[in-house]
């Protein structure tokens, strides 16, 4: 059962409607391109920890935007997840479903989320009791496998990831998404290593745009 911790950041998931998944050549830039996202109109931000000093990313942009929403990804140990609550994540991300990492994630009372592509592990996922079960990489299915696995697993809380762009965001959501991650599409490796701030603002506006135009119609 999802706790009030959780239960309040998975609102703040489904407000944002985008988690932006940083993948930065270093902490400096990770904060740069989070502080972009957030100028952008991008608000759910999910520093990896292949970037480099990630949990120092993660404190420092909960300081800088405590409007937003971060998080940390591509977590692949208890020891990570453990650092992560005390660098102040408000939800935790890995890219599969592991039964023990799943239960260390869960034991920090974080939002988790961990990731899955067949039904077999989506239940087993939704068996673990994790809050929200990443499709990855949904690039392979697109949003018609989202709207498939909607209809066995009407309870699961689903957010697609990879493959995600600002065209084809609509279509996730009304497949039923609770929102959606989005990372090279939206920042750009090339960019990132560049420091090209404003291009990533600039897709990030895109991405701002996009969300709201598919709630509003």
């Amino acid at each position: 059962m999802t706790n009030r911790l959780a239960a309040g950041t998975l609102q703040r998931v489904r407000e944002a409607g985008v988690l932006a998944v940083v993948r930065a050549p270093s902490a400096e830039a990770a904060v740069a391109a989070g502080d972009a996202l957030v100028r952008g109109g991008i608000t759910g931000i999910e520093v990896t920890f292949s970037t480099p000093g990630a949990l120092e990313a993660i404190a420092e942009l909960r300081h800088r935007h405590p409007g937003a929403v971060v998080g940390a990804g591509t977590v692949t140990t208890a020891a990570q997840a453990e650092a992560s609550a005390t660098a102040g994540a408000a939800f935790l991300v890995s890219p599969g479903t592991l039964p023990e990492l799943a239960r260390a994630m869960l034991a920090t009372g974080l939002t988790t989320m961990t990731g899955a592509m067949t039904p077999s592990e989506v239940m087993q996922a939704m068996a673990l009791g994790v809050d929200v079960v990443k499709v990855f990489p949904a690039s392979l299915g697109g949003p018609a496998l989202v709207k498939a696995l909607r209809e066995p697993f009407a309870d699961a809380v689903l957010m697609p990831t990879g493959g995600v762009t600002a065209e084809n965001l609509a279509d996730f959501l009304a497949a039923g998404a609770i929102a959606v991650g989005a990372g090279g599409d939206l920042l750009p490796r090339a960019a990132l290593e560049a420091g090209d701030w404003d291009a990533i603002e600039t897709r990030a506006a895109r991405y701002a745009d996009a969300l709201r135009a598919a709630r509003s119609a």
